[in-house]
Order: structure tokens, then C-alpha cells, then sequence
């Protein structure tokens, strides 16, 4: 008999929704860069489209596989929202844009290491954790 998952508690939803938003971002960001580029620039221009386009297309798949629970997709998610702090600490001359940053940041974490999160993220061979 079929096993069902689990559902997914609010903060992990949150979490997950919150950095698709910002792969989502990161994706918009790719296109503004390459619509930008310049002949002098050609080279940075176009690397820096396509490490903000995998990026942000990777963190939309690891928001995905949040709500699917799969553990794996963590550990990324975290290491971008640790970034973005540090990027949020060095444009702190620029409040709207880093109060932002650093409270979505924080938002994610906190959903992710949520217990509830970390729970339903918890490696599980035996599929003990499921509905029956």
C-alpha cells in the first residue's frame, strides 16, 4: 500500500517560497545584465548572466525539492542565505536595500531550522515518517 508524505509545516513552506523568490530574482537579475552588456564589458558581462542565471535556476529547483522534502536541497539554501547577510552587511549604507535582504534572509533561516523543518527534513531510509 502507497505511503503519502508527511505535510509540509508552514515555516518550510514559507522558507522554500521565499528563496524561489530569490532564485527568481537572481534569474531577473541574469536578463538585466545581458540586456546591459556592453563591448567593453563583453566577457564579465556575459560570465556574470550565466553564474546569476544557474544560480538562481538552482535555487528555484532546491526550493522545489524543500517542499518535496528533500534534505539534500538544505544546505544550499542555508549557504545562500549566509551570503546574503554578508551582502546585506556590506550594503548597510543602503538601508532599503539591505534591511530587506537581511530580514528575508533571516526569515529563511529561521523556517529552515525551524524543528518542524528540520523534522520533516530529516534523512529517513525507512519511510517511517510517512502517512499510512
Amino acid at each position: 500500500m502507497p505511503t503519502t508524505p508527511l505535510p509540509n509545516p508552514p515555516q518550510l513552506v514559507v522558507a522554500a517560497s521565499l528563496a524561489a523568490v530569490q532564485g527568481v530574482l537572481l534569474v531577473l537579475l541574469a536578463v538585466l545584465e545581458v540586456a546591459h552588456v556592453s563591448a567593453e564589458r563583453l566577457s564579465l558581462g556575459v560570465t556574470t548572466s550565466v553564474f546569476f542565471a544557474v544560480y538562481g535556476v538552482a535555487l528555484v529547483g532546491c526550493a522545489w525539492a524543500l517542499t518535496r522534502q528533500q534534505s539534500w536541497a538544505r544546505g544550499p539554501v542555508l549557504l545562500t542565505q549566509l551570503i546574503q547577510l554578508g551582502l546585506a552587511w556590506n550594503l548597510r549604507d543602503y538601508p532599503g536595500v539591505a534591511v530587506p535582504m537581511a530580514v528575508v534572509a533571516a526569515i529563511v533561516v529561521a523556517g529552515i531550522i525551524h524543528p518542524a523543518s528540520m523534522a520533516i527534513l530529516a534523512d529517513d531510509p525507512t519511510g517511517s515518517r510517512r502517512e499510512d
